[in-house]
């Protein structure tokens, strides 16, 4: 792969992990209206989801074979809204902080997902930048973040919550590996966020009666952290390996806490600085590695 190939892909995840921290306050302002965590959750998945069935529709890429489409819609069911549920639940169990520690867990279920499926070899410097990544969010997470929650109370369930919300977000990166070559991002997008919208609407009270501030930051959560993070995060993973990818994701718990900085006068502690030195310390150890994609 060619090294502009690779700078393409790395811009193509960091602004996938930008929009992403945008999560952050537009669902605070969403909840701040009396919204409910899955409510939110369902219309960012379902609004997403009809920004990509448009992409696709438009592009003549909406056509998946029959046995593909109940995989793609399985995997929205069992993997997008489960992940959804699972980490709203870890929030409300074990609070936040605790929730995004085990959320971002992630990246060393990529690697293992990465290694077994892909044969990928992880080489010392990606090691490194993944244990210095995993270090740098736990400080962060445990400082508080923009939620303040440092020293949090959890429940057993909660932690299995949290485990399991990193597992699912994790089981992202090989699934679009997997099927990156034979179908156009705007194709899987729309089957697996659609089919997660819909899993989730049985267990919802849906009210349409909103203000209209409300409906723009539901728009936001669906067209620019679905629709345009995803959009990026599938561009980068066609670009650089899935490893990669993960760990420049890690940049969004650091950018969140900087919107709430900004947004709400919320500051980091001398821990979350800490934190936030050693994640952007992984994404130099990572985009300084001059092996092959593949090591």
């Amino acid at each position: 792969m060619s090294e502009k190939a690779a700078v393409s892909g790395y811009l193509y995840a960091l602004s996938a992990a930008a929009l992403w921290s945008l999560l952050g306050p537009l669902s605070r302002f969403c909840f701040a209206h009396g919204m409910e965590p899955l409510e939110v959750a369902f219309w960012r998945a379902g609004l997403g989801g009809l920004c990509f069935g448009v992409h696709a529709a438009c592009c003549g890429e909406l056509r998946a074979k029959a046995r593909d489409t109940f995989v793609f819609i399985a995997f929205g069911i069992f993997g997008v809204a489960v992940f959804f549920a699972v980490f709203q639940f870890a929030i409300r169990e074990s609070g936040a902080a605790l929730a995004v520690v085990l959320l971002y867990t992630a990246p060393a279920w990529v690697a293992v997902f990465s290694r077994a499926l892909f044969h990928e070899n992880l080489s010392s410097r990606k090691l490194a930048a993944l244990c210095v990544a995993l270090i740098g969010t736990l400080l962060v997470c445990l400082s508080g973040g923009s939620l303040g929650r440092a020293g949090q109370t959890f429940s057993l369930a909660g932690i299995l919550c949290g485990l399991a919300s990193g597992f699912t977000y994790a089981a992202q990166y090989p699934f679009f590996v997997w099927w990156k070559n034979q179908y156009a991002n705007a194709t899987l997008f729309t089957y697996i966020f659609l089919s997660a919208a819909l899993a989730l609407l049985p267990f919802l009270h849906i009210s349409l009666d909103k203000p209209c501030m409300v409906w723009l930051n539901l728009a936001g959560l669906g067209v620019l952290t679905t629709y345009g993070a995803y959009w990026a995060y599938g561009q980068g993973l066609r670009r650089i390996s899935p490893v990669r990818a993960v760990v420049l994701s890690n940049l969004e718990p650091v950018l969140g806490t900087f919107w709430a900085w900004t947004f709400w006068n919320e500051n980091f502690s001398p821990l979350g600085w800490g934190g936030s030195v050693l994640v952007l310390a992984a994404v130099f150890l990572l985009t300084t590695d001059r092996g092959s994609e593949a090591g």
